[in-house]
């Protein structure tokens, strides 16, 4: 077994300053494995972290490495593990469970009271993020990858796995899916992987709705989504505007045409904005007996029109992350489903290096980069040979 080496990571210290610094990191535990990170999604919350050095109501409390959508190869192995080896490719799960607990015997570790989940200000000390050369890891939490299946993949099972964790809370699976109507609110890479996953479980039609034109057109054309509804642009100010305004939108989208049929209320909402004003929309969009999937977390507190869910019995169901997906998801993006679209294509731009990281960040808070291009998902590349 190899000692301790030297790493280098990124590390936040306040808000949009980044700091190249190096850790010791010592050999792997006897059940850890030792992985180079080679690639690294950069999601919302590592944004607002990045921006604002807190996330929602999460204030960071000490210096922070980003980054949880990561995947890499395998550097070293830890005595006791059998089933993994130097130079597999591998996908990192970063939340790390008690696994003692009701909720985790129950397999819901997700909200596990105890988690630590890598780049999280929430507990304390924080949980390091990815961001770095290389880190140990449990390997009861690293996947293998096939060799059908590149590092981007990896690290975009990740928000793969949000989606596929909402499409289960929504009942969408085991046949539930089939024929049902669909809407999703935000095209963001969640969003389009939760319309993406609904069609790979049978729905009939996927409506998405953003406020930005080229990202709607961009689930449409790449089959993320069969139709699309550009939300217009509005600051309503009292609650009666809007909820007015809400019931507006709603309106509209039910009426959005598919192969010349409107498409009416629906079946399951995939609320990924986190916007209140989303949230109204998403309740007057669903039909009795409805789901309305709370994905997003944009505004942690918010008034919403409680008697249209109650009247109708649309049910509010929260979703947090994910849990049992990997292997699933590993499954889904190996097996070439006719009706999964090209995931690949969310991956928009590229930065090699932990000095670019500051760069990287400042692009994923962008809507389209210098050259026009739409910009969805930023992937950084970790490595020892990028950063050095």
């Amino acid at each position: 077994m190899s000692s301790s080496t030297q790493v280098e990571a990124s590390v936040l210290h306040g808000a949009k300053d980044l700091r190249i610094e190096q850790r010791t990191l010592p050999a792997p535990s006897a059940t850890e494995v030792q992985v180079a990170v080679s690639a690294t999604g950069l999601c919302g919350s590592d944004l607002h972290y990045y921006t604002h050095f807190r996330n929602g109501n999460i204030q960071v409390r000490e210096p922070l490495t980003l980054g949880h959508e990561s995947a890499g190869v395998i550097t070293s192995v830890g005595s006791s593990v059998t089933d993994l080896r130097v130079g597999d490719r591998v996908a990192l799960e970063v939340g790390l469970p008690c696994e003692n607990c009701e909720l985790c015997q129950q397999g819901r570790y997700n909200i596990c009271k105890a988690m630590s989940f890598r780049s999280s200000a929430k507990s304390v000390p924080h949980a390091q993020g990815t961001l770095q050369t290389r880190i140990n890891h449990p390997a009861r939490w690293v996947h293998k990858l096939p060799a059908a299946l590149s590092l981007d993949h990896g690290a975009l099972l990740e928000p793969l796995s949000v989606a596929m964790h909402a499409r289960a809370r929504a009942g969408l699976v085991g046949g539930g899916g089939a024929g049902s109507t669909v809407l999703v609110l935000g095209a963001g890479a969640v969003g389009l992987l939760c319309g993406a996953v609904a069609k790979v479980a049978g729905a009939k039609t996927v409506v998405i709705a953003d406020i930005l034109p080229e990202r709607t057109d961009f689930a449409v054309q790449n089959g993320f989504a069969d139709a699309k509804f550009s939300v217009p642009l509005a600051r309503p100010q009292t609650i009666e505007e809007k909820l007015t305004y809400a019931q507006d939108v709603a309106e509209k989208i039910k009426g959005v045409q598919v192969g010349g049929v409107s498409v009416g209320e629906v079946d399951v909402t995939f609320e990924c904005t986190g916007v209140e004003s989303c949230m109204h929309t998403a309740i007057y969009s669903t039909k009795p007996g409805g789901k309305v999937m709370i994905i997003g977390m944009g505004t942690p507190i918010q008034t919403i029109p409680i008697s249209a869910a109650s009247l109708k019995e649309v049910d509010l169901v929260g979703v947090f992350r994910y849990a049992n997906t990997y292997p699933a998801a590993i499954e889904l993006l190996a097996g070439k489903d006719e009706r999964l679209p090209d995931v690949s294509k969310l991956v928009t731009q590229r930065f090699s290096g932990l000095r670019n990281i500051p760069a990287a960040f400042d692009m994923a808070g962008k809507v389209k980069d210098e050259q026009g291009n739409l910009v969805l998902k930023v992937m950084v590349n970790t490595s020892d040979e990028a950063s050095s």
